[in-house]
Parts: structure tokens; C-alpha cells; sequence
């Protein structure tokens, strides 16, 4: 996800060499003392299966518990998250309250003692009208992280006094860039079809374009070819190999290999055997 090959620096550090000597195998141009500046950001988000393992605790503490885990890639936390929580969790939209609470107290004791359900917790608390300064109290949770998600309520709080007729180009854009998908902009305005959601997006001219991972914030050439889609850019990336072939434009063929769900932990190594000369 950085751009940085931790375990390949490691091992040559281990062996002796020093930093400055040693090439960065991702980048192919600079050393391993090179500390790029990132453009994007990354969520690593966990997916959980509690249920499915009888006495077991729901409680999160130092011991792995979670079944598999999702990467999410956008231009910012709020994007990438949003994104993150509906690759790995189906059937939430994304950060927004979910009716898994039958009482206040029922949150409090999420927000207190970390479960699988923390995320739903954050969502409900600030739905009921808490604060960032009294969720960090309970939680412990770096009020950056918890400034974003405030953002993003504070959204969806705003759409809710739309409609799809009245919704402005400018508020669809920035609800796409805040990593809202269709359908919950769709709920958002009172229950419109997410169908006709995107099809008016799409008239409104709001349409996302395709970045290329520069791991070094254009200040080398960056050789990676990893992409993500994103409403927060006006273009698209134009990347073009040395051989001339791939192409975002669309002016040569290209191979696009599609990312979706969770990688499980106990998935077959064949899986992943496979994929790379599908590549």
C-alpha cells in the first residue's frame, strides 16, 4: 500500500548493507533512505465472523480475532473508509447508523469495551447527538479519526434535508468525495432509487476518474501500476509502459483485473497463485 518494500529493506539491513545502498525494489529509481510523500490514503479494515464460533467472546483486545481484512484506496480518510466498511462488511452502505442497539446503554458499553460492532457504536452515538470530546472520552480514540467520521454524519445529516430534485451539483460531488455510494445518497434523500440517484449524478456531470498509485508524489517516476477510483481529481492518469501498450484512454486494449470483499484468512494459496498470471 505505501510503496515501501518493509520486509525486502529488512532483510538487507539485517545483512549488513546500509540505507543508502539499498535500492527500493517498488520504486526502481530511488534508495531505501528515500521517504516518499503520499497523495493517497489507505484503509486496512478488519473483517469479523464472531458468530460463527460458539462461546467466544465479542470483546477486541491484543489477540487476533478477525476472519480476514479489506484495503481500501482513496484521496482521503473519509473516501477510503467508507469504501473499507462496504467491501468489508455486506449489507452496510458505509458509516451510518445500523438499528443493532436496543438501548443507550447498549452503545455506551461498545464504546467502552472495543467489540466487533465498534464501528456501528461510533455511528449510533454521534446519530443520538454525542460529541467527539465525549466519544474520545470513552473510547480512547485519536480525535483525528474521529473529527473524519463526525464529518461524514454531519453530511449525511445535511442530505437528509434534500431531495433528489434540489440536491446541487456541488453536494453530490462533495457527498461522492466524502465516499457516500449511490444507494446511500438514495436513502439520504428520503428513499429515492439509487438507479435514478445515479443517473442523476451522472447529468449533474459528477463522475469519478482513475488514479494511478505515485508513491513518490510526482517528485520521481513512479512505475507502479496500481489503481483506484476516486471523485476527489478532475483528471484521469495517463500511464503508458515503455512498451506503449497500457493506456487509460482507452486508445490501445488494456487489462483491468477487478479487487472485491475480503481476503479470508484460510483462503487456498492457489488463489493467489492464480491471480498473478491472470495478470
Amino acid at each position: 500500500a505505501t510503496g515501501y518494500p518493509l520486509a525486502y529493506v529488512a532483510a538487507r539491513l539485517a545483512m549488513g548493507e546500509n540505507l543508502p545502498s539499498v535500492r527500493n525494489s517498488v520504486t526502481k529509481t530511488t534508495t531505501a533512505c528515500f521517504e516518499p510523500s503520499m497523495d493517497y490514503c489507505v484503509v486496512k479494515f478488519p473483517r469479523w465472523d464472531l458468530n460463527k464460533f460458539k462461546g467466544v467472546s465479542a470483546g477486541l483486545g491484543s489477540a487476533m480475532k478477525s476472519v480476514g481484512e479489506v484495503m481500501s484506496i482513496g484521496r482521503n480518510f473519509q473516501e477510503a473508509m467508507q469504501k473499507a466498511i462496504r467491501m468489508a462488511a455486506p449489507g452496510m452502505l458505509g458509516f451510518q447508523p445500523l438499528t443493532t442497539f436496543e438501548s443507550d446503554e447498549a452503545i455506551n458499553a461498545v464504546l467502552s469495551n472495543a467489540t466487533d460492532q465498534r464501528v456501528d457504536a461510533l455511528a449510533a452515538a454521534f446519530e443520538r447527538g454525542d460529541s467527539v470530546a465525549s466519544i474520545e472520552a470513552a473510547t480512547k480514540i485519536n480525535p483525528w479519526f474521529l473529527c473524519k467520521l463526525h464529518t461524514i454524519h454531519l453530511l449525511r445529516k445535511h442530505l437528509q434535508k434534500r431531495t433528489l430534485q434540489t440536491i446541487t451539483a456541488e453536494e453530490m460531488l462533495l457527498a461522492k468525495q466524502q465516499g457516500f455510494s449511490d444507494k446511500q445518497i438514495a436513502i439520504a434523500l428520503g428513499g429515492a432509487d439509487d438507479v435514478a440517484v445515479r443517473r442523476h449524478r451522472k447529468e449533474l456531470g459528477v463522475l469519478p476518474v482513475v488514479k494511478q498509485i505515485d508513491t513518490l508524489a510526482a517528485e520521481f517516476p513512479a512505475q507502479t501500476n496500481y489503481l483506484y477510483m476516486t471523485y476527489n481529481g478532475t483528471m484521469s492518469d495517463q500511464p503508458v509502459r515503455k512498451s506503449g501498450v497500457f493506456r487509460l484512454n482507452h486508445e490501445a486494449p488494456s487489462t483491468m483485473v477487478l479487487g472485491c470483499g475480503a481476503y479470508r484468512i484460510g483462503s487456498p494459496g492457489g488463489v493467489d497463485w492464480w491471480s498473478r498470471p491472470a495478470t
